[in-house]
């Protein structure tokens, strides 16, 4: 993004996390793959790309999106949001203006120089954000702010509360603590590209209260989000002054001005067989010598283990998704072939989506005549944006066939419908 254009940090986080995930919109197997392999550690994105608008938002709604739950590192702090009543405009709290939302920022910031300033009020149909260059006299920094409501105890506001699994989404530090009034706030310090290809920090500091009031802020240690020099070490505001920022009351009074949704009837939410489970019996489906060395995933139904055969690591991904039979009207199954019962099943080999050289990935895909999809695929890495450890991945296309056509997944679907 050149100096000059500003950011929205919910259509950021989307950009970013698209990004991280390796996801494209071109109509080609690798990216189809990745794309539908993915699933699991992109579920946010279709929340994320609701309160974002725009037509490349839209877009967005369909591809699932990635911050994961973590994987166990000593870094991560875990809390979550119980459940309350939803937070709704009130005919009492008036708009916050543009101006408004920007003074504000700019008043809790309090010191420095102020350049490229942009915002939007609580009235507007994207939702209420600010954004600008803040120069506290040791470097520009991009800052941007942006409110929006979650329903609370969702697993969109759970989401929006955890810390990514450093496996999938390399970062520096990762909190996540729940406040005396019961609030969550997670606090991430990571990069604008998780593989480190630019060294932009990004730092980004998400509170959610119990009432569904979400506050996100970001931070990097540039004039711009990509693409812009670095002008400091680190992004000006550390955690601390994070949560100063992102805790401060005025946020919460223009969230209550925001106003409700025409039908508040939401559609009901997909619940997936716990991560545990899934994990689990990946684990006990893997080939003999392919030891779990690390292991991780969330509750989409989506999880991985990294094992090592005495040859290398390599990662072995999976996805388990109901009701997904319409994908085979699609081109990710063109060319499939009809096993067992009706199931079909297609094999794909390419270089995951990361873009890491030498990088080798084989994948099977499946979809069950009741619509249940099992998708499992090894690297010859121990991640995606590790560099390879072996040539080949530990598994075979044999044994991921396997995997894929277990009678193990079979009561999987009547978990998930809880059945």
């Amino acid at each position: 993004m050149p100096v000059q254009q500003h950011s929205d940090p919910f259509e950021d986080r989307v950009a970013a996390e698209l990004r991280a995930a390796g996801g494209t919109f071109d109509a080609d197997l690798t990216s189809l793959t990745s794309a539908g392999l993915t699933r699991g550690r992109r579920l946010r994105l279709r929340r994320r790309a609701a309160i974002a608008g725009g037509a490349a938002s839209l877009a967005l709604v369909g591809v699932g999106g990635t911050l994961l739950l973590p994987g166990g590192g000593a870094d991560a702090e875990q809390a979550t949001v119980g459940t309350s009543a939803t937070a709704s405009a009130s005919p009492s709290v008036p708009p916050v203006s543009a101006q408004e939302m920007i003074g504000t920022l700019k008043e809790l910031l309090g010191y420095g120089k102020f350049s490229q300033e942009s915002s939007r009020g609580t009235a507007d149909q994207l939702g209420p954000f600010a954004t600008l260059v803040w120069d506290d006299g040791d470097g520009a920094s991009l800052v941007s702010l942006g409110l929006d409501r979650v329903e609370p105890g969702s697993d969109q506001a759970r989401q929006w509360t955890e810390c990514p699994d450093k496996a999938i989404t390399p970062h520096d530090r990762c909190t996540s603590n729940r406040l005396d009034d019961g609030s969550v706030l997670t606090i991430l310090q990571g990069y604008e590209y998780p593989d480190k290809r630019e060294p932009t920090k990004r730092w980004v500091a998400d509170l959610v209260t119990p009432r569904g009031q979400h506050v996100s802020v970001s931070e990097w240690n540039s004039a711009a989000e990509k693409g812009g020099s670095i002008t400091r070490p680190e992004p000006p505001l550390d955690a601390a002054e994070l949560k100063k920022l992102v805790t401060a009351p005025a946020w919460l009074k223009a969230i209550d001005a925001i106003p409700a949704e025409p039908d508040p009837t939401a559609a009901p939410t997909e619940t997936f067989t716990p991560v545990t489970d899934i994990r689990k019996t990946l684990v006990d489906l893997l080939p003999d010598g392919a030891e779990p060395v690390a292991r991780g995933g969330d509750a989409s139904g989506w999880g991985y283990v990294v094992v090592d055969d005495g040859k290398g690591r390599s990662m072995v991904e999976i996805n388990v998704q109901p009701d997904m039979g319409d994908l085979l009207g699609e081109g990710l199954f063109e060319g499939a072939e009809q096993v067992g019962d009706g199931t079909m099943l297609i094999e794909r080999r390419d270089s995951g989506d990361k873009d890491v050289p030498g990088a080798v990935r084989w994948t099977v895909d499946t979809v069950r005549i009741n619509g249940l999809r099992i998708s499992v695929s090894a690297m010859n890495a121990a991640g995606p944006h590790d560099a390879p450890s072996r040539a080949k991945p530990a598994l075979t296309m044999e044994q991921l066939r396997e995997i894929a056509l277990s009678d193990k997944w079979a009561p999987t679907r009547q978990q998930l419908h809880g059945s």
